[in-house]
């Protein structure tokens, strides 16, 4: 549903984008028709010219000497405006993508500046758009573990995890579960597996679990006056969910109620999942019913535990 309006937003920019273009480029012909009677002459024989073209290819005529006159005109306008100090081109429409011609399509294929323009909105609407900027695969430095062989090695597996994670979400497991201490990398590697995965076109929404939880509360008691747009639809339906600081919420029967459908109905769906915790597994078992614990740590999971010293304090 987001990834859908990230979509229309993305082709309403081009497209305005497209008109732009065309209304900028018959503002500069009007104006050089004012200060020029030959361009005016030119640009009204080139106006008939498909209309001929049409004409002549319908009677079964010659059209290669109406083709060689609007090449010639073609030349004479260029050479006009030339002559007026102005560029070759100046008339002609100045796309801002010459590729797709601001389309958005080539051919039947998606543009780059489409793509590349659909990709920073879903960043922008994942909820992790300023991390995705400084946090990545490419920077997430194992030499901070190096003190600790054991704490390196966990790392030095974990990051591969994640990076294999990136390339096929959702498979072979659904849930990631990233447990470890403040500091220890467990955001940076959520960033840099979102960042993955939105580039691949995917839909990423990322959020704390109070803020999650806050959005299922929200839409249960929705005024019955007036439109309202479901908060918490996103989490149940895009590709990727990250959910920050399980854990840390209030624990009643409705949080747990809304974190075990969370969990059940992406795991049932087979979207991709990853939920981290500062909690330890007793803690985990102590804090949730078997039923939610079963799914967190269950044949449709994959656990990491990150080790070592925090990064925050030592930087």
């Amino acid at each position: 549903m987001y990834a859908y309006e990230n979509y229309r937003k993305v082709k309403a920019l081009i497209e305005e984008r497209r008109l732009n273009a065309i209304a900028e480029s018959e503002a500069r012909c009007a104006e050089v028709a004012m200060r020029s009677e030959d361009v005016r002459i030119i640009d009204a024989e080139l106006r008939g010219v498909g209309l001929r073209l049409f004409k002549a290819a319908c009677a079964g005529e010659d059209i290669t000497p109406i083709k060689e006159r609007n090449q010639f005109l073609f030349a004479e306008k260029r050479r006009a405006l030339k002559n007026m100090g102005l560029s070759e081109d100046y008339t002609e429409v100045h796309y801002t993508c010459p590729d797709c011609s601001d389309s958005g399509f080539v051919g039947t294929k998606m543009c780059r500046c489409f793509r590349e323009l659909l990709i920073t909105e879903n960043i922008k609407s994942s909820g992790i758009g300023r991390l995705i900027e400084k946090q990545s695969f490419d920077n997430f430095e194992l030499s901070r573990y190096a003190a600790d062989k054991k704490s390196y090695e966990l790392m030095k597996e974990n990051l591969e995890i994640a990076k294999e994670f990136a390339k096929n979400p959702g498979s072979p497991y659904s849930t990631l579960l990233f447990i470890g201490d403040t500091g220890t990398g467990k955001t940076h590697l959520s960033t840099a597996i979102a960042k993955a995965v939105i580039e691949r076109g995917l839909e990423v929404v990322y959020d704390s679990v109070q803020n999650i939880i806050s959005d299922f509360e929200a839409d249960r008691f929705k005024s019955g006056y007036g439109p309202y747009e479901p908060r918490a639809d996103k989490y149940l339906e895009c590709d990727l969910l990250i959910v920050d600081d399980l854990g840390t919420e209030f624990v009643n029967q409705f949080t747990v109620s809304c974190i075990y459908n969370l969990i059940n109905t992406r795991q049932n769906k087979g979207l991709a999942t990853l939920i981290s915790t500062n909690l330890k597994p007793r803690e985990l078992v102590s804090k949730y019913e078997d039923r939610i614990y079963s799914r967190l740590v269950g044949c449709d999971s994959k656990i990491l535990v990150f080790s070592g010293a925090d990064a925050r304090i030592e930087s």
